[in-house]
């Protein structure tokens, strides 16, 4: 079965993809959100749900049709892309949705991906409270200097190092990526990248905990804005977000 089904005309030629990967404290889908809404990105096709946990609902701003697990967002006047996942992969099929994820991105034509996703804000040593952002360079993929991702050289943002031992299963689940505390399939993705890639490939995680992340996703939205230099004049929150982001208001007459 295809794994994309484009709904409109789009190219995902020569733009940067942004994946964000299902984590601690959804960051990663709130900035996405933001990015979507203030670069005015329109749904431009819906990806294979088979290896997501279902989900469906309505779409934004009352728009026809329905919200899907999996969906691809863009626009021909910007540089960018954006992936936007709503639900986690399912325990059994996760390799198979990445192994899918990565072949899509191979043969997109894309200019470079950017992996954003959270990281337990718990797991920080001294030095890392000093920033809430940190950078991963998958070893392997061609040189960011002088690409989309090449402030990531000049910026800066600190190379992510775990202070949990990377080693806590298998030999065969060994890999020179750092261990992610709740960053979801992050290392995965990055460790699955093949001796091959050609596609300069980067990630961008953010120490945060379970909350009002909407702050957080602000944040991480402007550092993805700067390190691909994409000028968001207005920032602008989804529609959705003021009835239903954190459930309804509480009914101030409780409290006397």
């Amino acid at each position: 079965m295809t794994f994309y089904h484009p709904t409109d005309h789009f190219s995902t030629k020569g733009k940067v993809l942004i994946v964000p990967v299902v984590s601690v404290a959804n960051v990663a889908q709130l900035a996405a959100d933001l990015l979507i809404t203030s670069l005015s990105l329109h749904r431009v096709g819906i990806f294979d749900p088979r290896s997501l946990v279902p989900v469906v609902g309505a779409r934004e701003d009352d728009l026809p049709g329905i919200t899907t697990p999996l969906e691809l967002f863009g626009r021909d006047d910007v540089n960018i892309a954006v992936i936007q996942q709503r639900s986690p992969a399912l325990k059994s099929s996760k390799q198979e949705f990445v192994d899918s994820l990565l072949e899509f991105i191979r043969t997109s034509g894309a200019s470079a991906v950017l992996v954003i996703g959270g990281v337990d804000m718990s797991n920080r040593t001294d030095p890392q409270m000093l920033t809430p952002t940190c950078q991963i360079i998958p070893p392997g993929t061609p040189d960011l200097s002088s690409g989309p991702l090449a402030a990531l050289t000049t910026l800066p943002i600190p190379v992510y190092t775990s202070p949990v031992s990377q080693f806590l299963h298998v030999d065969a689940e060994r890999t020179i990526i750092p261990f992610i505390p709740g960053g979801g399939l992050s290392r995965r993705i990055l460790s699955s990248l093949s001796d091959t890639w050609q596609i300069p490939t980067a990630c961008l995680l953010q120490y945060v905990m379970e909350g009002d992340n909407r702050a957080d996703a602000q944040l991480m939205a402007a550092v993805v804005s700067k390190v691909l230099q994409v000028d968001v004049p207005n920032w602008k929150q989804p529609s959705s977000w003021g009835h239903g982001l954190f459930g309804t208001p509480h009914d101030q007459t409780l409290y006397g």
